[in-house]
């Protein structure tokens, strides 16, 4: 099974590939607008992306662009309209690995991506370190002054969106939209309760992973001193 995110503004196209890909047991997350899509990737791990080429807020060649540029190793498939030579060489020379023209049979979207999937294994992000907290995005570990600790997959993915962002403040709506997957579970609620957890197995007497800051939101301090 893989965690493949899916960016593609058809919504019937998105419901049709996300059910394939589900009934062949992978995870599926799907977003419509190339911002947001960008937004997800930056902050979250995956193990396959399929990108479309022409989306609302953002193209998919403004994403590949971007992902590549900040070392985003994880592979990508286009699927676009687009189907002359110039296009497919744009798209393959700025960091795509495979590409496949709409409209197409969803059994060769299965075989292309498994042959992505088979390809030997990279580091898709740098292991991520915040003072003497450790995470590694590849094996989803976290240790502190070098003893690992076990989080809850919810709570290791907010752990891991703050790693990646520390000295930033992120208000209670944008952790919810940024980081839970299911509307029904983004609650003020949930995300109290995954943080009560993450400060329990990590903080210490000399300072809190997650400072809360009040009426504003929330903020992982990295630690370092600004100039």
């Amino acid at each position: 099974m893989a965690k493949i995110l899916l960016v593609e503004d058809d919504a019937d196209l998105v419901f049709t590939v996300s059910e394939f890909l589900k009934s062949e047991q992978h995870s599926v997350e799907y977003f419509t607008d190339g911002r947001e899509g960008l937004d997800r990737l930056l902050c979250c791990t995956y193990d396959l992306i399929i990108l479309d080429w022409s989306l609302p807020g953002l193209s998919g060649m403004n994403i590949l662009q971007e992902f590549r540029s900040r070392g985003g190793k994880t592979p990508i498939l286009f699927l676009t309209a687009r189907s002359t030579i110039n296009d497919k060489e744009s798209g393959l020379d700025a960091g795509a690995d495979d590409y496949l023209t709409k409209p197409f049979d969803l059994r060769e979207l299965s075989a292309r991506l498994r042959a992505l999937l088979r390809r030997p294994q990279v580091v898709t992000a740098n292991i991520l370190q915040v003072r003497d907290l450790v995470l590694d995005p590849s094996t989803r570990k976290v240790s502190k002054a070098g003893t690992e600790i076990h989080l809850l997959p919810i709570d290791f993915a907010l752990l891991e969106f703050f790693m990646r962002h520390p000295d930033q403040i992120f208000s209670n709506n944008a952790l919810l939209e940024r980081v839970w997957h299911s509307e029904s579970d983004a609650t003020g609620e949930a995300l109290r309760s995954s943080l009560k957890r993450i400060r329990y197995k990590i903080d210490d007497s000399e300072c809190t992973v997650i400072e809360n800051i009040p009426r504003v939101g929330y903020r992982m301090p990295s630690g370092k001193k600004k100039d």
